[in-house]
């Protein structure tokens, strides 16, 4: 695995940043202020969790006048993507064989 996946699974290990990316995700481009509801803590540790998914390569943030708005970064989706597909077979397997286990406690 690339140190890049290393970096950007590590940074979607934690449950706010994943929060923070889901949303993005799912609504598209958000303030820092509109990010702050995705979890019960202040503005300051949002930003925090902002920079690591920043530093990580998972979220852009442009400026719009006094303003940082952010969006993921659509090669960071791409990358894990490629990932997951790359793993397709195993997947498949685990779940058969968790089909096969299930079928065999009915």
């Amino acid at each position: 695995m690339s140190d890049d996946l290393v970096t950007t699974f590590a940074a979607l290990g934690d449950p706010t940043r994943f929060a923070i990316v889901e949303r993005l995700l799912r609504e598209g481009a958000l303030s820092a202020g509109e990010l702050g509801s995705v979890a019960d803590i202040s503005a300051p540790a949002i930003s925090r969790h902002l920079k690591v998914l920043r530093k990580a390569g998972i979220v852009t943030q442009t400026v719009d006048k006094q303003r940082r708005i952010y969006a993921v970064a659509p090669d960071a989706v791409q990358a894990i993507s490629r990932w997951t597909e790359g793993h397709e077979a195993f997947w498949a397997g685990s779940l058969d064989r968790l089909d096969a286990a299930l079928g065999r406690e009915d």
